[in-house]
């Protein structure tokens, strides 16, 4: 009998590989051949824990209808919905309270009948399976569940499997760790805090803590989070995590476990545990799922119901990333690559934090770095331990500044220099002086725009003929939403928000632009990624004319566009012509200048 003509009301019947075979080759989705072979294949091995989706998927056979492309577990998936006349639903762990879920069954039923809870309504419960003529289960549920009308769907069997793990052993840890952690009363005022360090400390080593550690690292991993953030409250702490610029909500922990939480990545960032009252600093090394190293850089700050916790993630690959992979490209790609390629000068990076500096430092020094060249780098703190540059921390405890940083570097017989930031006219002289002796300095600046960097400069207290006789250029920069490839779509043209984007540069509508749609894969967002946008200004003999103790910032941005400066809003027009993103995310990100 074929699996789509068994009724819900008859007896069970599980899925079995015969079955699942002769109905998809029915359908036309697998050939008669390839049927034969996953069959005398499947029985070579133990079958019991796969589900017959799963095998069928491992050895990727061709999808019959869509000829070149493999027959996937998702796509596999999504024919057993239709088979099943049932709703699809790809797992999102970032949308599931893990901690209401686990609560509608446990964890021995879940994983008997390969069942999960995704939500947990006051009216509803929605069940996850990949067994939709198996509903021997329905009715504990529903006794369990008084009221609720239950919800089946379908989704792939290996992420029901997988989150029922993680999930359960989330939501146990954490359990676990309450029942043996500190009365949640006392954390609510500020000045308890201290005393409960030892404690705290104590529990930090408890195996549920590390446990919960060890999975908030690895969600975040895989979920392509860029910082991890914990944050105490009265009753319950919030984990939330920055995807593509964007916060999402993951987990609330219990208040004594957070601060549990907390003190086990203080320990394992070799920070004082005990001192909650001032902001701390530190780092933490580690490897993904898949071998590759991942640095973290840890921030405390004491707030009213504890500590709270920033860690931002730090992914070393992205220094093996090719400029036009982080979106520089054509005349900004060659006009940086010449600014850097100079023995001597100071080249600065402008743009507000989060906006890619960092990367794109890391990124040009790593190029830069050959072994004829000694590089050196003066941080605050060190964002990613690079082992082919030399690289100094700001301590600022024992009075070493950036200045300081510059001077003692200057006598390690240097070639280039990074500067974290130039902050105040001392570490401004200072990297004039090194620029001026034969090095090139790079540094970064918070300014909105590249020309602003030069009013910066002079702001500092630095003379016009320093500016001119050692600046090379400045590129401002900013990071925009990339459209997901899996769902953007091609809509009317936006003339209004085109116009404001390119005005003054009168640029060609393109007659129809890619717009958002949401899917899946970019959770409902429609973005999935990151991109610069780039506004590059060299120095030259135009533009350091303009350069004195009056400065017009507007006649040096003028001047830069006549030379062929794109700025920040023209870059991102032309990646929003080429598909990679909207209006809209250009306009929020891009700031508006008095010559646009």
């Amino acid at each position: 009998m074929s699996v789509h003509e068994v009724s819900a009301k008859k007896p069970d019947i599980t899925l079995n590989l015969r079955t699942v075979l002769n109905d998809l080759v029915a359908d036309g989705r697998l050939s008669t051949s390839d049927a034969d072979a996953l069959s005398l294949k499947s029985r070579r091995r133990d079958q019991l824990e796969w589900n017959p989706l799963e095998l069928v998927a491992e050895e990727e056979p061709e999808d019959q209808k869509n000829p070149g492309v493999t027959l996937t577990l998702d796509a596999l998936t999504r024919w057993l919905c239709e088979r099943a006349k049932q709703p699809y639903r790809r797992i999102d762990p970032l949308k599931i309270d893990a901690q209401v879920v686990t609560k509608v069954m446990s964890h021995e039923f879940a994983k008997r009948h390969q069942i999960l809870a995704l939500e947990v309504k006051d009216d509803e419960v929605v069940i996850a399976s990949a067994q939709p003529w198996v509903s021997g289960w329905e009715a504990t549920i529903g006794q369990s569940q008084p009221g609720k009308v239950l919800t089946r769907v379908i989704a792939n069997p290996a992420d029901i499997r997988r989150y029922t793990m993680e999930f359960y052993q989330m939501a146990r840890s954490v359990s676990r760790a309450q029942a043996q952690g500190i009365n949640a009363s006392s954390l609510t005022n500020l000045e308890a805090m201290l005393e409960l360090g030892q404690l705290e400390s104590m529990e930090a080593n408890d195996a549920h803590v590390v446990n919960i550690v060890d999975w908030l690292l690895h969600y975040a991993f895989t979920q392509r989070a860029s910082d991890i953030h914990l944050e105490p409250r009265r009753e319950k702490g919030r984990v939330r995590f920055r995807i593509d610029g964007v916060l999402h909500l993951v987990y609330e922990l219990p208040a004594p476990v957070m601060t549990a939480v907390t003190s086990r990545l203080k320990t394992l960032g070799r920070m004082d545990v005990a001192e909650k009252r001032r902001p701390q600093d530190g780092r933490l090394k580690t490897k993904s799922v898949d071998g590759h190293e991942v640095e973290l850089r840890l921030s405390t700050l004491p707030t009213a119901f504890g500590e709270k916790m920033v860690m931002r993630i730090f992914d070393p690959d992205i220094l093996l990333k090719s400029f036009e992979q982080l979106g520089l490209a054509d005349d900004d790609y060659e006009r940086w690559v010449s600014m850097v390629k100079n023995p001597n000068g100071i080249v600065l990076v402008t743009g507000p934090t989060g906006s890619g500096k960092t990367t794109t430092l890391y990124s040009s020094l790593k190029q830069l770095a050959t072994p004829e060249v000694n590089v050196c780098t003066i941080e605050d703190p060190i964002e990613m331990v690079e082992p082919s540059f030399n690289q100094m921390q700001v301590q600022q405890n024992i009075s070493l500044n950036f200045a300081d940083g510059v001077r003692a570097l200057l006598r390690q017989d240097p070639d280039i220099i990074m500067v974290g930031e130039i902050r105040d006219l001392e570490t401004a002289e200072m990297a004039i002086q090194a620029a001026l002796t034969g090095h090139l300095v790079i540094s970064t600046l918070h300014t909105n725009d590249a020309p602003s960097a030069i009013t910066r400069l002079l702001e500092l207290g630095v003379a016009p003929y320093l500016i001119k006789a050692t600046v090379l250029g400045i590129m401002a920069q900013r990071l925009v939403r990339t459209l997901c490839d899996k769902c953007k779509s091609l809509g009317d043209t936006d003339p209004d928000g085109w116009r404001i984007l390119t005005t003054p540069w009168k640029m060609n509508m393109p007659r129809r632009l890619y717009h958002t749609v949401g899917c899946l894969e970019c959770r409902e967002t429609g973005f999935r990624g990151r991109e610069g946008i780039y506004e590059v200004l060299p120095m030259t003999d135009t533009i350091k004319g303009l350069v004195h103790d009056t400065t017009d910032i507007g006649k040096i941005r003028l001047a830069g566009m006549k030379e062929g400066m794109k700025t920040l809003r023209l870059s991102g027009a032309m990646k929003v012509a080429s598909g990679r993103t909207t209006v809209d995310e250009v306009l929020r990100v891009a700031p508006f200048s008095g010559t646009e």
